[in-house]
């Protein structure tokens, strides 16, 4: 285990976050923060090719799979956030923390409790990067293969599903109405599907490195938080008095693509 490799990327994500912590309170936006998650990854990525290709020598060759992918997934996130939110008031869960912080250091608060949380939360589900570039050996063709497909399927889902939901609210007739054609007749959350298959597939291709296994962790969590806590929970339960909501549940597959009932 290289733990001069692991310490560098504690201290840029820390230097990280912090920049865009500085970023965000001359915004009087913390929602920043959601606009730097994609983009850390390839901070993460690319500072682990280059250490290796310093430290140890020509990186192997899914090691090169793990950054152009990472990298290819984590900048269309950073540049479709940031268009979404662009001259976008405050998220409200940020202005509620504002609220609440008010009167108790409420840039200390920001700080630790959103950036740094942000940055340690980063850490563990960037185990995938890191165990490909704590290894001793090349991870072989046969899972790098599927493990790239399967990420790419996840890329598509989650990649297609924001741009027609995006195009969907931009036309005014749509306003009040719940998506629910191209990849949204299929599953209600594609996005949310696409983005567990990302990981999933990533950790297949880390899975014949040193600590490949041990990087499950990784899409366990990101699973586990969209299907029972941060993502498929919270957007259910807010669109749960829909007038349109119910049928479109009774209909469409909560998270697997599956054809629409009758």
């Amino acid at each position: 285990m290289d733990w001069l490799y692991l310490l560098g990327v504690l201290l840029c994500l820390i230097l990280y976050f912090s920049i865009f912590f500085v970023i965000a309170q001359i915004k009087k936006n913390n929602a920043i923060v959601d606009i730097a998650w994609g983009l850390g990854f390839v901070v993460i990525a690319w500072y682990s090719l280059i250490y290796q290709w310093i430290k140890v020598g020509t990186p192997y060759l899914f090691q090169f799979v793990v950054t152009g992918l990472t990298t290819l997934w984590g900048f269309r996130l950073f540049f479709y956030i940031s268009i979404r939110n662009f001259k976008k008031p405050e998220d409200f869960r940020y202005q509620d923390m504002r609220k609440k912080w008010a009167g108790k250091n409420p840039y200390i608060q920001a700080f630790f409790r959103v950036f740094m949380a942000q940055a340690g939360f980063m850490s563990l589900i960037s185990l995938p990067i890191l165990a490909a570039y704590t290894a001793t050996k090349e991870s072989p063709l046969w899972l790098v293969i599927p493990g790239g497909i399967v990420f790419l399927i996840g890329l598509f889902f989650e990649a297609i599903g924001d741009a027609q939901l995006r195009a969907f609210i931009k036309k005014p007739e749509n306003r009040g109405h719940i998506m629910q054609s191209g990849l949204w007749k299929y599953t209600r959350h594609p996005n949310y599907f696409g983005e567990t298959l990302i990981w999933w597939g990533l950790w297949i291709v880390v899975l014949g490195a040193d600590y490949g296994p041990y990087a499950l962790f990784s899409p366990l969590l990101i699973t586990y938080l969209l299907l029972f806590v941060s993502g498929i929970p919270l957007l259910e339960k807010k669109y749960a008095d829909h007038p349109e909501f119910q049928d479109y549940k009774r209909r469409t597959s909560v998270f697997f693509p599956c054809p629409p009932k009758k």
